[in-house]
């Protein structure tokens, strides 16, 4: 039987494993790290289990991604839905909860943005649910093959038969930003969507192209959900899957090398000098981190491929936090702006453990995670170049965090108990991607995204494959991956 191996076990990786093993194929996922995830993941640390990067979980709506990927593989995912998806305080002072039920969000924004910003709202919402649609069906973007070249004329003609009068519309924001639908919309609104755009697309709306960022702001409505144990728990239940259905899962097993064999297949070499032979081999990595491993068998356009110049980092506080005095009805999601350009502890993301969730803290006691982008470069000029100052940056950072974070948590640093920082030099250690690049390409374009099949039974998941970024697009990439590679199946 043709065996395949996975290199990683992120949630793009899992998906794929757990799918092609419930198809009757043998699948061998190899990860580095002792739990799943990567930046989906969930760490133990002095009594608190953190959320390591991605804390916002959505997709678990009725007929939703995930919700519909859990049916496929009898998986009850330890779950409950949210009504806040998220609290967003915006550099005048005011805040915007964003809901998870339509009524409830309409009456939001128009408290908060007026008349004036409908226009972009219906826009948006319009353009999201055929962005999704899309998504759901697994469209072979961008097509690399004669036969998704025809499935995706299929899609194509499916929109334009639900709704032909829009179809130049969407075919001008195919190559156009999301600021031009902003252009007449309120100032406090344009902050508003720059703030989501950059958690959900990596780019600002004068950059992010504007039918991916209208997909992207749809994401509190896509059944936003609360992970109980963590976020890490929706790897550990994908890789119990795995399992069930006859694969194998193996931690501590970094992969140090993919050669090609004479004539078919690869061997995969490992840290531990283990060495294992795969017909097929799909990497849960960055691209340029698939070409490393692969060396001068790398396929040609695998060779040029390239940390993206504009690509981010992030800065992580992690936080234990003294659970009393908290607010109880407050959003367990928050993001700071606290002013313009965003990131850099300009824009904060924090996400808290719920106060019944005793898997994540003492008793007592909540973790909190919080982010804020961050350019790579300097991190890595000063980590190899000047420890100390290196330190001290990372002591800076931290307040500034901190200040953003007690906005939306008054009493922050009074109620810490723990505080471990986190930084790209962080993320390279612990997640084995180059120089701790994460979030995926900014979508500025849609041709950013990697095509899934890199070569002759070599596979590209995660966050670099269209849909891109997110726990359930990279679930919707790894089930679109598994569908090609059942269908094309001997």
């Amino acid at each position: 039987m043709a065996h395949r191996i996975i290199i990683g076990a992120g949630i793009g990786g899992l998906t794929t494993a757990a799918l092609l093993a419930k198809a009757g194929l043998d699948v061998t996922v190899l990860e580095a790290h002792v739990y799943p995830g990567g930046c989906a993941g969930t760490f133990f640390h002095q009594g608190y289990r953190f959320d390591a990067g991605a804390t916002l979980a959505a997709g678990f709506d009725p007929g939703g991604g995930m919700t519909r990927l859990g049916e496929m593989l009898s998986i009850a995912w330890p779950v409950e839905p949210v009504r806040a998806a998220l609290r967003v305080h915006l550099p005048d002072g005011s805040q915007v909860t964003r809901w998870s039920d339509s009524a409830a969000w309409q009456a939001e924004r128009l408290s908060a943005f007026g008349p004036a910003g409908e226009p972009f709202w219906r826009w948006q919402e319009r353009v999201a649910e055929r962005m999704w649609g899309v998504a759901h069906r697994g469209a072979p973007w961008p097509p690399q093959t004669a036969g998704e070249w025809a499935r995706l004329a299929g899609v194509g003609i499916q929109l334009a038969a639900a709704d032909p009068a829009r179809l130049p519309g969407l075919a001008l924001d195919g190559v156009r930003p999301v600021a031009a639908h902003l252009a007449h919309a309120p100032a406090r609104l344009r902050q508003y969507v720059d703030g989501q755009l950059l958690i959900a697309a990596q780019a600002t709306s004068e950059r992010a192209n504007a039918l991916y960022g209208a997909a992207a702001l749809d994401m509190p409505r896509r059944g936003v959900a609360y992970v109980s144990g963590g976020i890490g728990r929706l790897a550990e239940t994908l890789a119990e899957a795995v399992r069930r259905h006859g694969g194998d899962v193996r931690y501590r097993q970094r992969v140090t090398r993919v050669a090609r064999l004479p004539g078919s297949g690869y061997r995969v070499e490992t840290d531990k000098g283990a060495t294992a032979e795969a017909d097929t081999v799909l990497f849960n990595l960055p691209p340029h981190d698939a070409a490393a491993l692969l060396g001068d068998d790398a396929p040609p356009k695998l060779r040029r491929a390239r940390l993206p110049a504009d690509g981010w980092g992030a800065f992580m506080l992690y936080i234990g936090l003294e659970g009393a005095g908290l607010p109880a009805d407050s959003p367990l999601h928050h993001q700071v702006l606290v002013r313009e350009p965003l990131g850099e502890g300009n824009s904060v993301f924090l996400s808290l453990s719920r106060a019944d969730d005793p898997a994540r803290a003492p008793a007592g006691r909540r973790a909190l995670t919080i982010s804020t982008h961050t350019d790579l470069q300097p991190w890595w000029r000063l980590f190899q170049g000047d420890r100390e100052a290196y330190e001290a940056r990372k002591a800076e950072y931290t307040e500034r965090v901190l200040d953003a974070a007690q906005v939306a948590i008054p009493g922050l640093r009074a109620a810490a108990r723990l505080t471990l920082p986190g930084t790209p030099v962080s993320f390279q250690r612990f997640t084995h991607r180059s120089q701790g690049w994460v979030g995926g390409f900014p979508q500025t374009n849609l041709f950013r995204a990697w095509g899934p099949r890199l070569g002759r039974n070599l596979w590209l998941v995660g966050d670099s494959i269209f849909p891109g970024q997110s726990i359930l697009a990279t679930a919707l990439g790894g089930a679109r991956v598994a569908d090609t590679i059942i269908r094309e199946e001997p």
